[in-house]
């Protein structure tokens, strides 16, 4: 029985997790198990003990791996040894009784609202350019409608409703939600179709299914997004991280900042818990502590 295959196929076929996800837990796993062969001379990963795993632990805690990742390496297998638990008749846990490395909790990065101002209105030519106007809707979607790095690049043109200004986005597990969109970017969208189909066609190439390409006609990949976030991100803004979550990220804090009810922003980033949003509340308290401290005359 390959368990790791079998594991992958449950997340794959059952949880419908990404494909991104898919392979961090397949390196996960396939880590310790490179782990277990060195160290202890075995690639049977069913005969792990407790021990094993703390040993581990520790081995990456030398290599000063930070808390946070070793800390989602352990759920990895913690997910993976309960799936062998109930599906394949593993007897125990190994990992039940592990006692993870505290993580201080980090608040988001944001780029500034004037910033994302600048970067949409940044002159970039010719707007009847496919790439100009390719590269304009992009940072606009993700901006106006907070959508993870691969909800991007499978967003379809029929995905928006016009008649109801409404997005349909499929995030994490297949869920679907629905996003609230301007007319004004509504009427980007159709202006872009327009000049992509006409653009593909002069080309010579077979339109896909995906509304956003690449300039070689292709699917956009993750690679693709993560270096023209940071390249546009650069030109406006000094902040560390310049990823395509950033970009979330300010569009979840600044509607927090604009008062934005919790649970609303929970439904348009579509997370699962109102625990992974209220991070967005922190940053507006932090902001609000920083306004006391500068005005107020007993601060």
């Amino acid at each position: 029985m390959n368990c790791t295959k079998s594991f992958l196929d449950y997340l794959e076929f059952e949880k419908r997790y990404s494909p991104h996800t898919l392979e961090a837990y397949h390196q996960d796993i396939q880590q310790y198990t490179d782990y277990l062969s060195v160290v202890y001379n075995t690639q049977d990963i069913l005969e792990t003990q407790a021990f094993h795993l703390r040993s581990w632990m520790v081995s990456m805690h030398e290599k000063k791996i930070t808390n946070r990742t070793i800390n989602r390496k352990i759920s990895a297998l913690k997910s993976f040894f309960n799936f062998l638990r109930k599906r394949h008749g593993l007897v125990s846990n190994p990992t039940r009784k592990l006692i993870n490395p505290k993580v201080e909790k980090r608040l988001p990065v944001v780029v500034r609202k004037e910033h994302l101002d600048q970067l949409l209105n940044i002159n970039r030519g010719d707007l009847e350019d496919f790439k100009s106007l390719r590269d304009k809707l992009a940072l606009e979607i993700l901006y106006n409608c907070g959508l993870r790095r691969s909800e991007l690049m499978q967003l379809k043109a029929l995905d928006f409703d016009h008649a109801r200004r409404l997005l349909k986005v499929e995030g994490k597990g297949k869920k679907e939600r629905w996003i609230p969109v301007s007319p004004a970017l509504l009427g980007q969208v159709q202006k872009y179709i327009v000049v992509r189909n006409s653009w593909l066609v002069e080309n010579g190439y077979n339109p896909p299914v995906e509304l956003l390409i690449t300039d070689q006609g292709q699917p956009l990949y993750p690679k693709w997004v993560y270096n023209f976030v940071k390249s546009n991100l650069s030109l406006v803004s000094s902040v560390e991280r310049r990823s395509p979550h950033i970009i979330r990220h300010s569009f979840a804090t600044h509607l927090s900042d604009a008062g934005a009810d919790l649970n609303a922003i929970k439904t348009l980033l579509g997370h699962a818990s109102l625990a992974a949003t209220q991070v967005y509340m922190h940053n507006s308290v932090e902001k609000l502590k920083k306004i006391y401290d500068q005005a107020h005359p007993k601060s």
